[in-house]
Parts: C-alpha cells; structure tokens; sequence
C-alpha cells in the first residue's frame, strides 16, 4: 500500500463557509490535498459561531466539517489581500468558493481573471441556483434549496404541512457534486493542460436527489406527494412500529415479500387477495402497515430483528445519534474519528465514507485556528518574513 493518498501535492484555494463549500474542500482534504482555507478578519467562517453546541469557544459543527485545512485571514476588501490571492492562484490547482454571487468577480479574483493568471487552474463555484438562469443572482440556504428542488414536497407525512430533510441534503450534496466535478476537472486537465470552472448549486444537487419521484411524474403527469418512511413504489418498505419501537423493512420485492410472510408466522398474508403482488399492496398499503404492526407489536425490536435477519429479510434499527457511533459496523468503518486539536485536546470527527486499498485517506490534521497558519502559508508561496511583517502591519493579513 502507498504512504501517500491519491491528492498528495494538490494545491486547493478555499474561499468558501458555511457548509457546501467546505464539506466540499474537507472531502479534498481528506484525499491529501493541500487546502489553504482563506477567512476573512473578525471572526472567519461564519460556521465557527454557529451553534450551540460549543466546544469552548468553537462551533461543534465547524470543528466537524473542517479538518485537513490550513487556516489563513486574508483582508479581500484590500486590494493588497486580493493581489495575494491572485499569487497564490499563479501555483495552485483548484480554487473553491461559494460567496453570494457575484462578490468574486467584483474584486477581480473570479473564474475569468484567474484564468488568465493560470490556465491550467481549476475553479469550482457553488451557488444557491447556479451561474446561469433567472435565479442565477439570487442568495441560496440549504432550506430555499429543498423547497425549490421539491425534496419539501415529498417529506413528511401526508396532509402535514412542509418539512425539510433535517440533515442539509442539498447543502451537502452540493458539496460532493463539487468535489466529483474537481476530480473531473483535473483528469481533463492531465490529459490536455487545460483548466475550467466547475459550476453546481443547492438547487440542481436537490434535483438530482429526486429520481423515484421525477420518475413518477415523468411516467403518470402527477406530482408525488410525501409518504413518511415508505417509499414511493414499492410496499412495505418502511418503518414499522414494534412492541419497544420501530424497525425498518424492505419488501421491495415478491422474494422479500414472502419471506417476510414466513418470518413473521403470517403465510396467510400471501394469499389475500390484496396483497398478491406490488401494486395490490401500494394500493392497499394502510390496510397492510396496520395489519403487519399488529403482529410486529406483539415482539420487541431486537427479537423481531434477528428474526427477519435469519429470514435473509433485509431490516434494520433506527438509530439515534448516540447508538450510531456505538454501532459495531459504524466503529468498524471507522466513521468515529479523533483528533488532536492544539487547543481543545482529543475531539470527535465524522470518518471519511471512503476508503481506498492502495492511497488511504488522511484524516491527521485537525480543523484549524483561526488565522493559525497564516505566516506558513504565505511563506509557502514565496512571501518572505519582511513581506509577511509588512503585511500584517498594514491589517491585510492577520
């Protein structure tokens, strides 16, 4: 196995906050890319107020979504902060950002400027809505996001009023179709030496998330509407409630089906009439979920688990937070990390979801202080220790 992992040397200028950018230039990070995180003065990201929780006087949720960064505050409101980005672009690969639209291309560090700096420079920009379109200009949150991609409209329980995935799907999503676009982005450029702008947004990451219910609107003219926890198209494929609480089944299929009919000692079911195949039991489904909770109630949740697990019935718990990272499996894939931060001591981290045979993930460096490497960084790029002491004199850096 190599020592190093597959973006080792990879230059990454960070622009970003929030989350989709960062969770963007994480996952960069997390691959060995060198990510040079630039924040403004007072305060930096505005996701290290975010909160509660704190750690001390960190936001719980930056100190989660920023390691692998090197942290630097650079003044772009001052034309010598701007022109330090602009070197730095000179010998970078990638620059990230999703500052409201427009912000960059005003002071001159936008796709077109940077590209005449550096051809071969890759520069990625997320938005609410996207580069182009009526919405192009307009402010985007996780939250607009969901509405306007439909995710809103298809969540939650019928005749409840709109509700939003907890989690910031788009948000993220958003942030993995950037990184994917990168990688994109660079095998074009190791083939041909030439740069581009990758462009993705809040609202196409959530689009691209509906692909059950587009189907169903492309296919019958209706629009869906929310379900709970079942699904779309098939049944029963849900959370059902137990004798202590609920589990999940998956009767996607008539193998499934049946076998979750043995398991559960309900053979009878597989000759109703109503619940012959698929479509008789989406059409039946209310009359089905009370039916089978009837039997799934007399029986505890682990007893009904193991049971369906024996079956071959693909099932499961649902987990709060605390029993996630207590999970076997979870513990297994190393989805629990710890960090050494210079400050707070041992914290927890989200692991990295991929895992790679021959250039293993690096996941050492823990989220930066604010401005902590901000003399390391510009000496990296050719900045000399006068330059730097100027620099910091004149409040351009800090």
């Amino acid at each position: 196995m190599s020592q190093h992992p597959p973006l080792k040397g990879f230059k990454v200028i960070d622009i970003t906050q929030i989350m989709a950018g960062p969770y963007c230039t994480m996952m960069l990070g997390d691959m060995g890319a060198d990510v040079i995180k630039i924040e403004k003065p007072d305060g930096g990201d505005d996701i290290r107020r975010a909160g509660p929780p704190f750690i001390a006087d960190e936001s719980a949720t930056f100190l989660n979504i920023s390691r692998n960064k090197r942290s630097v505050v650079i003044d772009l409101k001052m034309d010598e902060g701007v022109e330090i980005v602009r070197q730095m672009a000179r010998d970078s690969d990638v620059l990230v950002q999703n500052l409201r639209p427009g912000r960059l291309d005003a002071i001159g560090l936008g796709y077109d400027d940077l590209h005449t700096v550096n051809p071969q420079l890759i520069y990625a920009t997320i938005s609410g809505y996207g580069r182009t379109g009526p919405d192009k200009d307009r402010p985007g949150f996780d939250l607009m996001a969901q509405g306007a991609a439909g995710i809103m409209s298809v969540t939650g329980h019928p005749d409840q009023p709109p509700v939003k995935s907890s989690i910031p799907i788009t948000d993220v999503t958003a942030g993995m179709f950037a990184a994917f676009g990168i990688l994109g982005a660079y095998t074009h450029r190791l083939k041909t030496g030439e740069g581009q702008h990758v462009d993705t947004s809040l609202m196409e990451a959530g689009v691209a998330l509906t692909l059950w219910e587009s189907a169903i609107l492309f296919g019958s003219g209706v629009s869906p509407g929310p379900n709970g926890s079942a699904h779309q198209v098939s049944a029963p494929y849900q959370a059902v409630r137990t004798g202590d609480g609920h589990i999940t089944i998956g009767g996607a299929n008539q193998a499934n089906w049946e076998r979750i009919c043995r398991a559960i000692e309900r053979t009878d079911l597989l000759e109703d009439q109503r619940f012959l195949n698929n479509q008789g039991r989406m059409s039946h489904r209310t009359d089905l979920v009370q039916i089978l909770e009837a039997t799934f109630e007399t029986q505890t949740s682990a007893h009904w688990l193991q049971t369906l697990q024996d079956a071959g019935v693909p099932c499961g718990p649902i987990n709060d937070m605390a029993q996630v990272y207590a999970d076997p499996q979870v513990l297994a894939r190393d989805m629990l990390v710890e960090l050494e931060h210079p400050t707070l001591g041992t914290i927890k981290n989200v692991g990295s979801p991929l895992k790679f045979t021959e250039t293993p993930t690096t996941l050492k460096r823990p989220p930066p202080l604010l401005g902590q490497h901000t003399d390391e960084v510009l000496a990296d790029y050719g900045y000399s220790a006068n330059d730097i002491s100027a620099l910091r004199e004149r409040k351009v850096i800090q």
